[in-house]
């Protein structure tokens, strides 16, 4: 089965036909795994702080010019976020404009992110060394405003 030109998947047969890739799966094979993560909504519903659900997946990448079906892909241009995991990536993508986004207040993004770092989720320091990258001072200030809650919690 053809997923894009260039890239084809081999199913599983089954008496309803061939089974189709997954949207993740064929996401990873085009755009690799360093440096993705979700953007927009998606990453809103990756840190659980949205109902929403968005009408395509959106993500962002580091200069990949490819095009899905059902996927928007946004091109950062921070080369320090090759070594961020998907989860810390939604983050930086989240805090670029949390007020629409987070529609369960800004104290359970700030839990879910103290849960995250505890459990290894995240790595704070990952992300400390990725945000003089980041071209949105949105991004540097959000953060910093949960480090700051993050340490007066702690």
């Amino acid at each position: 089965m053809r997923v894009t030109p260039g890239l084809y998947y081999k199913g599983v047969p089954t008496r309803y036909g061939m089974t189709r890739p997954s949207d993740g799966e064929a996401l990873k094979v085009m755009l690799g795994e360093r440096g993705v993560g979700p953007a927009g909504y998606s990453a809103a519903r990756a840190w659980g702080v949205t109902t929403q659900i968005p009408a395509v997946t959106e993500l962002a990448t580091l200069g990949a010019r490819k095009q899905l079906k059902n996927v928007k892909i946004i091109t950062r241009s921070n080369l320090r976020r090759v070594d961020l995991n998907e989860m810390e990536i939604a983050l930086l993508e989240l805090l670029r404009d949390p007020a629409p986004l987070v529609e369960s207040g800004w104290d359970s993004l700030i839990e879910r992110v103290r849960k995250a770092a505890d459990d290894g989720t995240i790595r704070p320091q990952a992300l400390r060394a990725a945000l003089p990258g980041e071209s949105s001072r949105a991004v540097r200030d959000n953060f910093a405003k949960i480090r700051s809650a993050l340490s007066t919690a702690a």
